[in-house]
């Protein structure tokens, strides 16, 4: 069986606009890895490109973090480590592999709820859709997007629609504000 993490890790931590990592991903146990951002908006994206995969338990903790934070993840302790370790022990169960654990239990379970609804649109997501999302990810107009695929502006459109590029959008962003006003709470 070929050993899926060291790929996982550089994905994870090689992305330069990846904002709010405060500690690297880092391998915990077996195949798992854990890594601590302090930014929502960095958080939904990380789980969003792992549900993508669909090889991957998502166990996200919501909580405080004991400060100041060690060099290494695996050496961090708190309610958000503790609340992740049972979350992801949850997501082994959870219809779509991702579950939320958090101090604030009517938030977590919110950005979970938030995050089965976007893992469903994702699942359902053809390879064309996600070339369509991808470049509207990367700012191309509908019009760019029809020639660098041979497609009319039309089609891209109607791709967009078909994989729910809008619902996923704005999926991020409630997601998003949900956690963040969780973690500040």
């Amino acid at each position: 069986m070929t050993d899926l993490v060291p790929e996982l890790l550089n994905t994870l931590n090689r992305r330069p606009r990846r904002t709010g990592l405060l500690r690297k991903f880092e391998r915990t146990a077996g195949d798992e890895v854990q890594g601590v951002l302090s930014e929502a908006r960095a958080t939904i994206d990380v789980i969003v490109e792992l549900l993508r995969s669909d090889t991957w338990y998502v166990g996200l903790g919501i909580g405080d973090v004991a400060q100041p934070l060690p060099r290494s993840t695996r050496a961090g302790s708190g309610d958000a480590f503790v609340h992740a370790r049972e979350a992801v022990n949850r997501a082994k169960s959870s219809p779509h592999h991702v579950n939320v654990v958090g101090t604030d239990a009517r938030v977590a379970e919110q950005v979970e709820t938030v995050l089965w609804l976007m893992a469903s649109v994702l699942r359902r997501r053809s390879e064309r859709g996600w070339a369509v999302a991808d470049l509207l990810a990367e700012g191309l107009t509908r019009r760019e997007i029809g020639v660098k695929l041979g497609i009319s502006q039309s089609a891209v459109t109607q791709r967009a629609q078909a994989a729910g590029v809008a619902e996923e959008q704005r999926g991020r962003v409630l997601a998003a504000q949900l956690l963040g006003a969780g973690a500040a709470a």
